[in-house]
């Protein structure tokens, strides 16, 4: 509950995710062609968020190990990054699939 707390505080990025996901409950129950895509549909934002922690914990850890700015430590947090954004992209792909089953396919 801490890092959760944490997060919500400092993130801007977290909050915007939880905000997203306390939309997405309940428009999700209107998309959804059934009731295993809106699992999968919350399913992939709660994999976004649980990767979100991973990555602010991954460059809290990396600010604490390495105070000056160096490049290996810039590397650790651009991937970090990017499996946040790959894991935004799978969610955006998800409900774009559902959207197309519930209303064109």
């Amino acid at each position: 509950m801490h890092g959760l707390k944490f997060a919500f505080a400092n993130e801007q990025a977290f909050r915007q995710e939880i905000y997203l996901l306390t939309v997405a409950v309940p428009i999700g129950i209107l998309i959804a062609p059934s009731f295993a895509w809106y699992v999968a549909m919350i399913g992939v934002l709660l994999l976004v968020l649980a990767i979100e922690l991973l990555n602010t914990g991954l460059e809290k850890l990396c600010d604490h190990v390495m105070v000056d700015r160096h490049p290996q430590i810039g590397i650790v947090k651009d991937c970090g990054s990017a499996g946040v954004m790959f894991s935004l992209m799978l969610a955006g792909v998800v409900w774009l699939a559902a959207l197309f089953v519930r209303f064109v396919g």
